[in-house]
């Protein structure tokens, strides 16, 4: 029987069953994996406590104490203890509310009243005390029933009690850890003092250690009210800086800008950025940004809130939009996130406008800095490039100029090198005091057409067809056959072609060039190297070297403006015996300029040895002593 007549069965008898929950299971996997650090511990545990703070002025603003935090290290006894003044628990909240998994009172109240500074939202936070400790015990007296103490006691978290004891002089609570032996250093004062500075440095709440009389988070924040609002802008930069200066953990900040949010506009957030003084080249990605979520830290690792290119910022940014993940150490990708990525570009792109039209030295130490990542930037961002057109340094053959100071020097063409450094294209406009940008170092190339465009300037690519072009003329009459071949013979080698050609200065008689294709070719026919290239990028490759069959593996251009070879050709046409000698002079000049340029053919075994003594050689010879009546004797020419 087919499928499609099968009778239709009967419904199976079903039953609507609950889900069992292996608690102790349970608690273990949210007590020890939901967070990547036993630090959060105290990150929950101090975050509990200023809620608590935030419920007492919410229920009973009159007899609100002043908030204080204090966190106890005893390392004899292993102990950390997080104390508070705040609303205190009841034994029915502790209850329903510490020993019950998922239910957060500080969520309900907020839904309630609407009230931003209260910080938990899945009464998970408690748990985390059990990743770091082997008992935990808490001790309250309720602002409602200030003569009652109750103590939770519990080894696990799995299983508690809760026992009457002697009320605390003032409601608050005190959450004591016995800490794990593998955690006993969370129980030394200076390791709580410099995490407990990082996670509450942005609390409204004065959080201490021990008795310390100068609470952790007592650095000013800039964008906080209460801070002086009319104050000068110099005396408002220089809070900016001494924030990011306390705050940056591996560089020093060069300068500092503020994010602000638009009003009306898609994100609340509001922080700090600053320029980090580590250097960056290319694809260096030194980002760091720590996001707070209502004054406490969430993450110090978002930096892909960051621009990709901004490589050299750090930050610290708050935000009560923000969804964080249950852990509360990272952010849900939602549109507020997306919001705030692109309010941080702009953010970035103007403190660096703002920078550079108010503090012009600071903005040249920036750029440089951070020359190299900026050219990548810039052709990242318009406004970037916009800015940084002009003023950014690039890489060339006389170090660091600017795009503007090669197009000056070029008589209003830049110059641009396609290959390394030491090229012959360098060698020619060395001799003609021109400097070329260098091509191959990161970003140059696109930024430099990108310039080109911009500007209305000319741009020689030096190493591509067009730059070869530009570099070497025609001459005005073509050389002879016979003169061609014996110019060929004596001045070439193995895969080199001569080519005559006009080209400045006239000094230089002749200069060898590497056909790239063919040494491409070459690197990828050796089956050692082509195996370190990925295939993708292999077959592109091959593409391209497919027009050439590699023979010529480098082209001599011989400079007939150069009186040295117009001498040379003028003794070959007597018929003057020495001419032979002069070549030889020229050929072992190639090849030193060539190995000094690092521009002839990879596998032309050049022997600098036989060159210098070519030279040697050829001297020699044409000061030897000759007859005068000889055919041998040349006369130069008046000019020469």
């Amino acid at each position: 029987m087919s499928e499609e007549h099968r009778p239709e069965q009967p419904p199976e008898h079903t039953t609507l069953r609950t889900t069992e929950v292996d608690l102790g299971g349970l608690v273990g996997v949210l007590a020890t994996h939901l967070y990547s650090t036993p630090l959060v511990a105290l990150r929950e545990l101090v975050q509990n406590a200023h809620d608590s703070h935030t419920r007492r002025a919410l229920e009973a603003p009159e007899a609100a104490a002043d908030p204080v935090i204090r966190v106890h290290a005893d390392p004899a006894r292993r102990t950390v203890s997080v104390e508070d003044t705040g609303a205190g628990l009841t034994e029915p909240e502790i209850h329903a509310y510490l020993a019950t998994v998922g239910t957060g009172y500080t969520r309900m109240l907020r839904e309630l009243t609407g009230n931003k500074e209260l910080i938990g939202a899945f009464g998970l936070g408690f748990l985390s005390a059990f990743s770091v400790a082997e008992e935990v015990t808490v001790t309250t007296t309720s602002h409602r029933e200030p003569a009652l103490g109750h103590r939770y006691r519990s080894r696990g978290g799995e299983q508690y009690t809760v026992a009457p004891c002697a009320a605390r002089s003032t409601p608050g609570t005190v959450v004591e850890l016995l800490l794990k032996p593998e955690h006993a250093a969370l129980a030394e004062p200076d390791t709580l003092r410099e995490v407990l500075a990082r996670y509450c440095v942005l609390l409204s709440v004065p959080v201490y250690v021990g008795e310390d009389e100068r609470p952790v988070n007592a650095v000013a924040v800039p964008w906080r009210q209460g801070l002086e609002s009319a104050r000068s802008e110099p005396a408002e930069y220089a809070a900016r800086m001494r924030f990011a200066t306390a705050f940056g953990r591996r560089f020093e900040p060069l300068t500092a800008f503020p994010v602000t949010p638009a009003p009306g506009g898609p994100t609340d957030a509001v922080g700090l950025l600053w320029v980090q003084d580590g250097a960056t080249y290319g694809s260096s990605d030194n980002r760091e940004l720590a996001v707070y979520l209502r004054g406490m830290l969430l993450t110090e690792d978002a930096r892909d809130l960051l621009p990709s290119w901004a490589g050299f910022i750090g930050g610290v940014i708050e935000s009560d939009r923000l969804t964080p993940t249950a852990s509360r150490e990272d952010l849900q990708r939602d549109e507020h996130y997306r919001a705030l990525r692109q309010a941080l570009t702009e953010a970035v792109v103007d403190g660096l406008y703002e920078t550079a039209r108010l503090r012009p030295e600071v903005w040249r130490r920036v750029l440089a800095r951070h020359g190299q990542e900026l050219l990548g930037a810039a052709l990242c961002e318009e406004r970037l490039f916009t800015l940084l057109a002009d003023d950014v340094p690039v890489p060339s053959s006389q170090g660091e100029l600017t795009a503007g100071a090669l197009r000056a020097a070029g008589s209003g063409t830049v110059h641009v090198a396609l290959g390394g450094e030491g090229g012959f294209e360098e060698m020619l406009y060395r001799a003609m005091r021109v400097p070329i940008a260098r091509g191959d170092r990161y970003a140059v190339l696109p930024f430099l057409r990108r310039y080109a465009a911009l500007r209305g300037c000319r741009l020689v690519e030096l190493g591509g067809e067009s730059g070869t072009e530009e570099l070497f003329r025609e001459p005005d009459r073509p050389l002879a056959e016979e003169e061609t071949a014996w110019l060929s013979a004596a001045l070439t080698g193995e895969g080199e072609q001569l080519v005559p050609a006009r080209f400045d200065p006239p000094g230089l008689p002749l200069v060898l060039v590497p056909d790239r294709a063919a040494q491409l070719k070459a690197r990828l026919e050796d089956g050692a190297a082509a195996a370190r290239i990925p295939s993708a990028a292999l077959r592109l490759a091959r593409s391209f070297t497919a027009r050439t069959d590699g023979a010529v593996r480098a082209r001599l251009y011989l400079n007939l403006d150069s009186p040295a070879v117009d001498r040379l050709l003028t003794a070959y046409r007597a018929g003057h015996t020495g001419s032979a000698t002069a070549a030889g002079l020229l050929r072992s000049v190639k090849v030193i300029m060539a190995a000094a340029g690092a521009t002839g053919p990879a596998d032309s075994g050049a022997d600098l040895t036989a060159a210098l003594t070519g030279i040697s050689t050829a001297v020699a010879a044409l000061t030897a002593p000759t007859d005068p009546h000889s055919s041998e004797h040349f006369e130069p020419k008046a000019d020469a």
